[in-house]
């Protein structure tokens, strides 16, 4: 049996791709004080509808160990010779941690990876593990195909305020004041060290702007798949989308539009639209100028 590949929910990868060649395990959502699995028991238009009306808290947390070292023992009962586990910023969840706990306890081997992004940012090196492991890669194989995507992936997002990120503690306060202050419109970047602040603007339309170029400037010359994320915000994902097709031209691969899951919607409220870029390697280009 090929190295199998699990991720988590807050991948968001479409239904297109996730066709069964991935073990997803969902991250929780507490509303009210009631937990659900994201994707299951609770979606991102519930949590919308809570973060608008203030009227109910909104919280989140990662896997227990339990929960993966359930998945990874399934895993290897029915056949798995090993597991790349490819997951959501260890600098932003404690998913990553309690993965790596799991992972020193399984009846085999499982290379524990910190996509140090969200949404697809996880989504497209998850996805080319599983198609190494497809391919027949071993272990080593399919972690580094994970790994060489993320050194190639960006992800860059807007939102209307840094207030959800500061009360769930993904931004300082003194960044999200500094915002609240000044009125400013903020464009902040996924990366290793969290989330970080990259652009500030007026308005909402200059920062869709900004975040065009922003992912255009990400994108390089070569060959890319992208993957724009909103939530509760379809037409600003629309027109991003858009503006996207138009200036990457031939070089757009794959565009992927949805709406982002419950977990990363608690924590940057209505309004979001967002940027994932994957620059594809070498072997991509020649292949598209062969096409061409």
């Amino acid at each position: 049996m090929p190295v199998a590949v699990v991720t988590d929910s807050t991948a968001y990868l479409p239904a297109t791709v996730a066709d069964g060649s991935l073990t997803v395990v969902p991250l929780h959502v507490v509303l009210g004080g009631v937990s659900g699995r994201e994707g299951v028991e609770v979606n991102p238009a519930e949590v919308a509808v809570a973060l608008t009306a203030r009227r109910v808290a909104v919280t989140t947390s990662q896997p227990t160990p339990a929960e993966f070292a359930q998945v990874y023992d399934q895993l290897f009962a029915t056949g798995a010779d090993g597991i790349v586990s490819v997951h959501l910023a260890g600098a932003l969840s404690g998913t990553l941690s309690a993965a790596s706990t799991a992972a020193g306890e399984a009846a085999g081997p499982v290379e524990v990876v910190d996509s140090c992004s969200a949404a697809m940012g996880v989504g497209f090196p998850a996805l080319a593990a599983a198609r190494a492991a497809a391919q027949g890669e071993d272990l080593a194989g399919v972690r580094d195909a994970a790994l060489h995507t993320i050194d190639r992936t960006s992800t860059f997002f807007y939102v209307d305020t840094l207030e959800h990120l500061r009360r769930g503690g993904r931004i300082n306060a003194a960044s999200a004041l500094l915002g609240t202050a000044l009125a400013v419109k903020p464009l902040l970047e996924v990366s290793a060290g969290g989330i970080t602040m990259r652009d500030k603007v007026r308005t909402a339309a200059r920062a869709l702007d900004r975040l065009v170029a922003l992912a255009l400037e990400a994108a390089g010359d070569g060959p890319v798949e992208v993957a724009v994320h909103h939530l509760a915000a379809a037409e600003r994902a629309e027109w991003v989308a858009g503006a996207l097709r138009e200036r990457l031209g031939d070089r757009l691969c794959e565009l992927y539009t949805s709406e982002v899951g419950a977990v990363v919607a608690a924590h940057v409220g209505p309004g979001l639209a967002g940027v994932v870029v994957h620059r594809l390697p070498e072997a991509a280009q020649s292949l598209l100028d062969d096409q061409l």
